[in-house]
């Protein structure tokens, strides 16, 4: 029986070529995509999934404040997981990270290693990272203690045993020792590092110790909690933690801090503060509605194609009714042919799956493997996903097929009725309303990431190429020669340069009651000229000069959103006022207007300037476009005589400033393609309805041009009753698409309007991709010889 039933679906299949390779097609590009999300899906939300204690670690995150405002970063001081492990017998250990960057030389080898983690020796005991060689509990306990990974242990040692061996931290001229090997950390993990230094190498570099410093929220700290252990019950401890430990201080600065407890399964996806890499729950939430939402669209295909064609089948429906067949007998045929051809589409959209993950890597910014169809549990699931796909689609047309009238169907009375034709109409519009929203969302995205680009931040970024060196004695002298090079228009030294964030400097300013107000304002340590050359704007007072010998150590710039925090109406008001940060004391001198040094997803902050040359290591050279290759080899070429112990680094600021937009570029570029995947699977059961409709109304055709209608006037006819659809799902797309683009947009603090024009180009836009799609098949009607048409049966 079955396999007469797979044999009559293989022939009715290859009978009805056309049918059948839209079906597969539309089947196998949607079941394609809904398996690149959910491989996206999947590997976002398994984020140290790896770690076999993961629902045992947690993060301690730190809230600051003050009387004016509330700091949340994802740091801590460096006693707080210290003295959380010493109170609470429940905190079975504790780990802190520092993220930093070292020079390490190996004989005349040299690199800048940026992903480096100092942590604590608890470190391997707490996360489960592949470790190839080393002492887990030892190797990261004695100052300069190192472990590589296995990537950067081939890159200095080659394949000779990289234990015991030691390289150099070119800064400091301090010698560290290989203690282990680990292997590359997986891609899932929020903790990224090529190599981990021992914590305690810090204090062995700037003579100096943080675990006595309550005020310096710079580490990373991770708790282990014992089995069983409540983190919420932890949590409600750390008031009276912070209190003890704390109290008088903060009682003193008018402050309050607050610690909290992070799951560290939710510190990628779920945290609102940074870390090491970081997630967006909300992309992972809309990239599984639009995986959906694109299978629904190709099983709505088939449901549309099937019952559209459902007349062609009326006769054969009654005669094996004639001949005995039952309703469910021909219920399961019409099922297993709904079931070939998504098993069919099954087979095709694997391997479309792979060639088209790479691109989709390249676009997401990620790095996932098909490795996940080799696990059978998976492969298993997809493949359920498309017989269900296969069954549900097929499950409607085929009760409506095998209830058809045998004796109506037989004397060629058979109407399918309006039902079939309303439900057609409904799915279609859900087609192309979901396709609307995508594109309008994708207009969007992109308007967005445009303003990003456009907007005045306030200061200048073109043209400005910055030089890392990494705090060298001879970065003075490098100054002075690069200064004298034709195209080199200004240079300055700063501690960082916008879009490469600044330090939170816990500072005190006399108010307008004239009590110094405590608070903390975001610091930069700049360089005489620095303001001129970023051509910042004065709002009051003055700049740095280097003939006031006091600038150097007694004054202060602040930005207008620092000044209003100290209650100053106007930046005037605040000239002459005194400040006290971080050990220094002076006055302001000067107020600059305010101009984005972050993120325009982020608000202004207040901001503070001081000159301070032991920490202002980035070289910022102001160039002449003209000939540009030439003046960075010249710039080079002064920077391998003067400062040959380093290598050379560079990037361009406007450059650099953009990539805060990376991951916002990235999810347009999906939502782009995932939009017009959308219009052309929409698209592909649009152009067989109108196909199928065509052929349906061969004599009316015929019989309308007998009477002397115009080829237009019938393509026109042909054609309205589908752009009808599509206006409607215009109309159905707009508010949602205005809802769900309007939320995306309270993300950021700087953001483009939702005007008029974008849904209006969308509507029309769609309407003529409908148009172009259906008027192939109506115009060919329309130019057809009346005769042949009133000569169909």
């Amino acid at each position: 029986m079955f396999k007469n039933y797979f044999k009559i679906a293989c022939r009715n299949l290859w009978r009805h070529k056309g049918f059948t390779f839209l079906n597969i097609l539309g089947l196998s590009v949607g079941l394609a995509v809904f398996f690149l999300i959910f491989l996206y899906v999947r590997f976002e939300t398994s984020y140290d999934s790896f770690n076999t204690k993961a629902d045992r670690i947690y993060r301690v995150v730190s809230d600051l404040e003050s009387r004016s405002e509330t700091l949340h970063w994802a740091s801590t001081a460096a006693p707080v997981a210290i003295h959380i492990k010493t109170d609470f017998p429940e905190v079975a250990s504790f780990t802190r990270l520092y993220k930093g960057g070292v020079l390490v030389r190996k004989g005349d080898t040299k690199f800048q290693e940026s992903n480096t983690v100092f942590a604590d020796s608890t470190l391997f005991k707490i996360f489960d990272l592949p470790l190839i060689a080393g002492n887990r509990e030892t190797m990261l306990k004695d100052p300069l203690s190192i472990v590589l990974s296995e990537t950067t242990a081939k890159k200095y040692f080659g394949n000779a045993d990289p234990l015991g061996q030691t390289l150099i931290f070119t800064t400091d001229n301090l010698s560290a020792t290989v203690t282990g090997i680990m292997k590359d950390i997986p891609e899932n993990s929020s903790i990224k590092a090529d190599m981990f230094v021992s914590l305690s190498t810090m204090a062995k570099q700037f003579n100096d110790s943080m675990d006595y410093r309550w005020r310096s929220y710079v580490l990373y700290s991770y708790l282990l909690l014992e089995p069983h252990t409540h983190a919420k019950t932890l949590e409600a401890k750390l008031p009276a933690f912070i209190d003890k430990h704390l109290g008088e201080e903060l009682k003193r600065d008018q402050e309050k801090v607050t610690l909290k407890l992070e799951p560290l399964r939710d510190v990628y996806l779920k945290s609102d503060r940074s870390g090491f890499v970081k997630g967006n729950i909300n992309n992972v939430y809309i990239f599984s509605i639009v995986a959906v939402f694109i299978l629904l669209i190709a099983a709505i295909n088939f449901i549309n194609l099937t019952t559209a064609r459902s007349a062609e089948r009326a006769k054969e429906v009654g005669i094996r009714k004639v001949v005995g067949a039952e309703r469910f007998q021909l219920a399961r045929q019409f099922l297993g042919e709904s079931l070939l051809i998504s098993l069919i589409s099954f087979v095709i959209a694997l391997p479309l799956c792979s060639v088209l993950l790479p691109l989709f890597n390249q676009m997401a910014g990620k790095t996932i493997s098909t490795g996940i169809f080799s696990h059978p549990v998976y492969v298993l699931a997809l493949f359920g996903i498309a017989l269900s796909v296969g069954l549900l689609a097929g499950l409607y047309p085929a009760l409506i097929l095998s209830s058809f009238n045998p004796i109506v169907s037989l004397k060629g009375r058979f109407s399918t009725g309006t039902r079939g034709l309303q439900l057609r109409k409904v799915l279609v519009v859900t087609q192309f309303a979901f396709s609307i929203t995508l594109i309008i969302g994708t207009i969007v995205v992109y308007m967005q990431l445009n303003h990003m680009r456009s907007h005045d931040l306030g200061f200048t970024k073109e043209q400005m190429m910055v030089v890392e060196t990494r705090g060298d004695d001879n970065k003075w002298a490098l100054r002075q020669e690069v200064a004298s090079l034709p195209n080199v228009l200004s240079t300055s030294f700063s501690m960082s340069v916008p879009g490469r964030g600044t330090y939170g400097a816990a500072t005190k300013v006399e108010n307008t009651k004239g009590e110094m107000q405590p608070a903390t304002l975001e610091l930069n340590f700049v360089d005489f000229g620095y303001l001129e050359q970023y051509k910042l704007r004065m709002a009051a007072g003055r700049t740095f000069s280097n003939k006031i010998s006091t600038d150097s150590t007694q004054a202060i710039v602040l930005n207008e959103k620092a000044a209003r925090l100290f209650g100053y109406a106007s930046p005037q008001e605040a000239i002459g006022k005194r400040f006290s940060q971080w050990g220094s004391e002076g006055m302001i001198i000067g107020v600059v207007k305010d101009f984005n040094f972050t993120s325009l997803q982020d608000e202004i902050k207040p901001l503070s300037m001081r000159i301070q040359t032991q920490s202002s290591n980035l070289l910022s050279i102001h160039v002449n476009t003209k000939d540009l290759p030439a003046t960075i080899a010249a710039i080079e070429s002064k920077w391998n005589r003067i400062i040959p112990s380093q290598p050379f680094s560079y990037f361009f600021l406007d450059e650099d400033f953009n990539e805060q937009y990376r991951s916002e570029e990235q999810f347009g570029n999906l939502f782009l393609n995932f939009a017009i995947l959308t219009i052309f699977i929409s698209c592909l059961g649009l152009l067989g309805l109108a196909s199928y409709s065509t052929i349906q109304r061969t004599k009316e055709v015929g019989i309308r041009k007998a009477m002397g209608a115009s080829a237009a006037s019938i393509t026109l006819l042909l054609s309205s009753d589908f752009l009808k659809l599509v206006l409607i799902a215009f109309l159905v797309a707009m508010p949602i698409a205005w809802l769900g683009m309007h939320q995306w947009l309270e993300g950021f603090a700087y953001r483009t309007t939702l005007s008029w024009w974008i849904f209006a180009t969308t509507g029309l836009a769609t309407v003529m991709i409908a148009f172009v799609t259906i008027s192939y098949q109506a115009i060919r009607a329309a130019l057809v010889n009346p005769i042949r048409s009133l000569r169909t049966e």
